[in-house]
């Protein structure tokens, strides 16, 4: 049975049946919808930035939503390709405190870190396919994968996370932080009513700064 906690770390993603909660590839005008600021990498990286998805109510409320930096990677690469993806991903996730759903029936959880850290955790397992995976299994395996980073993301605390400070906006923030053999994953909450979640492969988390961006249709579709 799922506990409250582990609610509140899906709430974000899924905002409730009851809500009706849609995700997709989306433009910028998407992005524009939100009521709070998005963040990608701060403006020491260099390469390609490009625009992801947003989640969204029924109602079209903003929830969440990613951008991406670096080469945009293959759902089922090589083990070649794997080797030289190098991208990141960062989840922008609106703080929200407990409330009750638009049609009454249900509460949803406050959004947490941990939030932002099933985000991304369930988003670089969207970026992964084991090129060792035939098709028919793959539905099985992303299950069990999703299950796991439902449980790490409600466990912040835990063995399988470890502290990184990274800048954001300039202001040294402490985030979590885990390496799995398909990417890394941090989840932390700055100050600017945000928590932040990030993914990537082939590029060094330690290395990261992050950043409001001042125009988000700077960014590709």
């Amino acid at each position: 049975m799922e506990t409250t906690s582990q609610a509140g770390a899906r709430s974000a993603a899924s905002s409730s049946t009851a809500e009706g909660l849609t995700t997709g590839r989306r433009t910028a005008a998407d992005y524009l919808r939100a009521s709070f600021p998005w963040y990608g990498l701060d403006e020491a990286f260099t390469g390609p930035r490009w625009l992801m998805q947003v989640g969204a109510t029924a109602d079209g409320t903003v929830r969440h939503g990613a951008t991406g930096h670096g080469e945009e990677p293959s759902i089922r690469p090589d083990a070649a390709s794997v080797e030289k993806e190098r991208f990141a991903v960062v989840v922008t996730v609106a703080t929200s405190p407990e409330r009750t759903t638009n049609d009454g029936r249900g509460q949803l959880d406050a959004t947490t870190a941990a939030s932002a850290a099933w985000l991304a955790g369930a988003g670089l397992l969207s970026s992964t396919w084991p090129v060792q995976l035939d098709h028919t299994l793959r539905d099985d395996w992303l299950k069990q994968q999703t299950e796991a980073a439902f449980e790490l993301a409600d466990d912040l605390d835990g063995a399988a996370w470890s502290s990184l400070s990274l800048p954001v906006d300039g202001v040294s923030t402490p985030f979590h932080y885990r390496e799995s053999e398909f990417g890394w994953v941090l989840a932390g909450s700055p100050e600017g009513g945000v928590h932040l979640g990030a993914y990537g492969r082939g590029m060094s988390a330690y290395g990261l700064g992050f950043s409001v961006i001042a125009d988000i249709r700077s960014y590709g579709a």
